[in-house]
């Protein structure tokens, strides 16, 4: 039960938010982790509707990010769940109908365990870095491939952290 209502309090947290930014995209996301069990991501990116250091290359830009991720088979711990919350600096570069970009960021991600797949994070409390590349095409819509890694940053033991490497697929809403 208290997992749950963890859970649920990073969710009431991500929507209070995120409700106050501007264009929502949805994403859905493939992947797997590095031992080869399925990753499953939904998530809804906010758009922070700023740009910075625009120049005639690019601008940076970000959004605040929303997940729910479902982590397949394991030994340990199958089918669990989580709940991630990250602001994502994105820099975009600039082009007509196709513009690539690269995202980095770091946040919270809170598990419905400690053991997740073949590892034990030590804590249902995991900190979220990721790194991607991707396109922008016309509309909105966007293709990329991005690695999350996800540890309690040594704040509890064993701390043996997770990879999920997927391609992901996201259009605004």
């Amino acid at each position: 039960m208290k997992k749950l209502l963890s859970l649920a309090a990073l969710a009431a947290l991500v929507w209070g938010v995120a409700g106050s930014a501007q264009a929502v995209n949805f994403s859905a996301a493939v992947g797997e982790t590095s031992q080869s069990d399925l990753t499953l991501r939904l998530g809804a990116g906010f758009d922070w509707d700023k740009n910075w250091w625009q120049s005639s290359v690019g601008h940076l830009t970000g959004y605040w990010d929303a997940g729910y991720t479902y982590w397949g088979a394991g030994s340990r711990a199958g089918g669990r769940h989580s709940l991630s919350f990250a602001p994502v600096f994105v820099y975009q570069f600039n082009g007509d109908s196709v513009q690539p970009f690269i995202e980095a960021g770091i946040g919270v991600a809170g598990f419905t365990g400690s053991e997740v797949g073949d590892h034990d994070l030590g804590s249902a409390f995991a900190f979220e870095d990721r790194i991607g590349v991707g396109v922008k095409f016309g509309g909105g819509q966007a293709l990329g491939v991005r690695a999350i890694h996800y540890s309690n940053a040594g704040m509890a033991e064993p701390n043996e952290g997770i990879e999920s490497y997927s391609l992901f697929y996201s259009l605004p809403l």
